[in-house]
């Protein structure tokens, strides 16, 4: 069966009518297509940091919960996925097979000895880390660098993140980083990662050279401020006070990069999986204008990861909804139709 979709594709809201040909759209009509929705499209939704196949922290990857995770995710309208670090190397068919996501990933997290969860991720010497972050590079497209842990701990010396940024690039990839704290993000832009992971306590005058060396964000805003209750309850400490006031500080964050031009992206960190609305919401409630927040995890994302939108030629992606979802985010959680690789599944 040929699937057809016709509306008005985001982010002009322009009319169209598409074909998938394979795994690729086309607007030269296709007899006998089957017209399976129509309403407003958008080009599939992305949760571009999200860690799949493992329920609890420091357990290895599990290939059934990883394929239901990857399920969830489709099944709220994500047809892809950006994995910044996973419990172990994925299966052949992580991001190919026709129920779940396409999927990029940055294989397991690098970090520094003493910090990170027990059981999960590399920590290698530090003089050989931008070695092993360039042969992930190599491999997958992305490495993943934990360059701050908890409070009063180390941050990865910048001359180190800076080789590493040169030798994954030379690689062909690209190097997000995990950053919590304001000497961390300090580090990460001044070395001109890819992307900033979290980005908590940034300094906002960090913003500008962000936006002009194409260093995005991927706030993770509503894992981070949906701790802030628990966190306000715990013992009054030097690492609460660096959460708390990093969490309050951190919608006002996100809305001046936004105003700045930084790239950002929308990821959700957190089980269960599926829940790329809450991030949404999250971004608007932080005073995003509700186009931004939706490109953040569709358009925008999918162009900064490497993929098309609802054009001619562009992978065979889209969610159909009921209304225009920058008036109405509601329509986000009652998709029409969820397409991936020109195959209807939902």
């Amino acid at each position: 069966m040929t699937v057809r979709i016709r509306g008005f594709a985001l982010p002009e809201a322009e009319p169209i009518d598409l074909y998938a040909d394979g795994d690729r759209w086309t607007t030269d009509p296709v007899p006998h297509a089957d017209l399976v929705a129509e309403g407003w499209l958008l080009p599939g939704l992305v949760d571009a940091h999200t860690h799949p196949g493992a329920q609890e922290l420091g357990r290895p990857l599990d290939d059934a919960i990883l394929r239901d995770d990857l399920r969830a995710h489709l099944a709220a309208g994500v047809t892809l996925i950006r994995a910044p670090g996973l419990a172990g190397d994925p299966p052949e068919w992580f991001g190919r097979d026709e129920d779940t996501p396409r999927a990029l990933h940055a294989g397991e997290w690098i970090a520094q000895h003493g910090q990170f969860f027990p059981g999960w991720g590399r920590r290698p010497d530090p003089a050989d880390l931008p070695r092993i972050a360039a042969a992930q590079a190599a491999r997958t497209g992305w490495a993943k660098v934990v360059i701050d842990w908890k409070y009063g701990d180390d941050v990865l010396p910048v001359d180190i993140l800076r080789e590493a940024v040169t030798r994954v690039h030379a690689a062909g990839g690209r190097l997000a980083v995990h950053s919590q704290h304001a000497a961390g993000g300090a580090v990460a832009v001044e070395a001109g990662v890819d992307s900033i992971e979290h980005g908590m306590c940034l300094d906002p005058d960090l913003l500008s050279t962000m936006a002009e060396q194409g260093t995005a964000l991927t706030p993770t805003l509503s894992v981070i401020t949906g701790s802030l209750a628990r966190k306000q309850q715990d013992p009054d400490t030097p690492g609460r006070s660096w959460y708390v006031s990093g969490a309050t500080a951190h919608p006002g964050l996100v809305a001046a990069a936004v105003e700045a031009g930084v790239t950002i992206l929308a990821g959700t960190d957190s089980r269960p999986h599926g829940r790329i609305t809450d991030e949404i919401r999250a971004l608007v409630a932080a005073g995003v204008p509700p186009h931004e927040a939706l490109g953040a995890a569709s358009w925008k994302a999918r162009s900064y990861l490497g993929f098309a939108g609802l054009t001619a030629g562009a992978p065979a992606d889209a969610v159909v909804l009921d209304a225009d979802p920058r008036l109405d985010l509601g329509a986000l959680s009652r998709p029409r139709a969820v397409i991936v690789r020109g195959r209807r599944v939902a």
